[in-house]
């Protein structure tokens, strides 16, 4: 039994799984507004680790957790308060 973590890949599904043994894929690089999404029935997972992502996206941000024995758990947390104004407009459009 092994997992995969991939940054900076497309979840390439079950054929993916199966052909190299792998119990589930991790992925990440991709927001998803509640910190992280399963597909292809708990087969793949996102991961988001970024909360309010460009300072505008009110997303929840997620930290996934596996022990030795591929039990896995998420820690889920929000932005912390901001001090001050900050610039909004310096984020691209082509970010989100």
């Amino acid at each position: 039994m092994r997992v995969w973590f991939c940054l900076l890949c497309v979840c390439a599904g079950i054929a993916l799984r199966q052909a190299n043994g792998f119990t589930f894929v991790a992925r990440a690089h991709q927001l998803v507004m509640e910190g992280f999404n399963w597909a292809h029935p708990n087969l793949c997972v996102t991961v988001f680790s970024a909360p309010n992502y460009c300072y505008r996206c009110g997303n929840q941000a997620a930290i996934m957790l596996v022990d030795e024995n591929l039990n896995h758990s998420f820690l889920k947390y929000v932005a912390s308060p901001e001090k001050g104004e900050k610039d909004k407009s310096r984020a691209p459009d082509y970010f989100l």
